[in-house]
């Protein structure tokens, strides 16, 4: 099991650099992250057809790399989590949990004894096929997890210090389009409600000594979140910015094309 590039960086100060995959699970993506100088990687099973053997690929192909490589299951279930700790991931995050119960169940899932529940199936994909010495393995493997918790509802809200308080969780992660909608402010996130609630998860971050992250979907959220105290910010999705970019190019292009053609155009007759 490598080093968690995330954490690492986390303890010098600096702001890990992360992305999210949500279509481009393609044998070369880890490398291509890691000559753009992602830091830390969420591939995304809630919202895309990714399965668990696309899943145990890509942890594979992440190995080639020192990029840190999270995944956020469909459910907070044992049978999800488990099996991605079990391919190779280093952390995992878990959409609109609600209560201490459910953080609690997540990490139970994905830790050891005495931390956790997590069973045992050693010398497989996590230990590359080499099994390990159990006992100096689970206290890495456990200090190495990652466990982030999203907040989108007002459920959430409504019981996050008692979320921020469960041992193991490190991240509070704010599902921004999820909570406007449960807050009844469907994407408005300039609203004053909005606004105080992302403060409040920062605060109790915080207070708990927790991590208060989210991902921005513009430089202007990413400016106002970071002067709001959020520790972490992810950038984009792979497809938000795939699209962005070709269609700058592609809009690039197209005025060039009419400039270059302006000048060349043969002489009315």
């Amino acid at each position: 099991m490598k080093e968690n590039r995330f954490q690492r960086i986390l303890a010098q100060g600096r702001m890990p650099r992360g992305h999210m995959i949500m279509e481009f699970g393609t044998r070369g993506i880890a490398k291509i992250l890691e000559a753009a100088g992602v830091d830390y990687v969420i591939i995304d099973m809630e919202h895309t057809g990714f399965d668990a053997e696309r899943i145990a690929d890509l942890m594979a192909w992440f190995k080639a790399t020192d990029i840190a490589p999270f995944v956020r299951v469909p459910q907070g279930l044992y049978h999800f989590l488990a099996r991605t700790m079990d391919a190779g991931a280093l952390g995992v995050m878990v959409g609109n949990v609600e209560s201490a119960e459910q953080a609690r169940a997540i990490v139970d899932s994905v830790k050891y004894p005495p931390a956790g529940k997590r069973g045992v199936g050693l010398g497989t994909a996590h230990n590359d096929y080499v099994p390990p010495d159990a006992d100096a393995y689970f206290a890495f493997a456990n200090r190495n997890t990652t466990v982030i918790c999203q907040i989108e509802s007002t459920a959430g809200l409504a019981n996050l210090d008692a979320i921020a308080a469960t041992s193991g969780v490190d991240i509070l992660w704010v599902g921004h389009n999820d909570l406007s909608v449960s807050m009844g402010i469907n994407g408005k996130f300039d609203h004053p409600d909005f606004r105080a609630a992302i403060a409040r998860v920062v605060e109790t971050a915080n207070r708990h000594g927790k991590i208060a992250a989210a991902q921005p979907g513009s430089s202007k959220q990413a400016e106002e979140w970071l002067a709001m105290g959020f520790h972490v910010l992810s950038w984009k999705t792979d497809i938000a910015l795939y699209r962005a970019a070709l269609k700058k190019e592609l809009d690039e292009l197209d005025a060039l094309t009419a400039r270059i053609r302006a000048h060349t155009a043969p002489a009315a007759r």
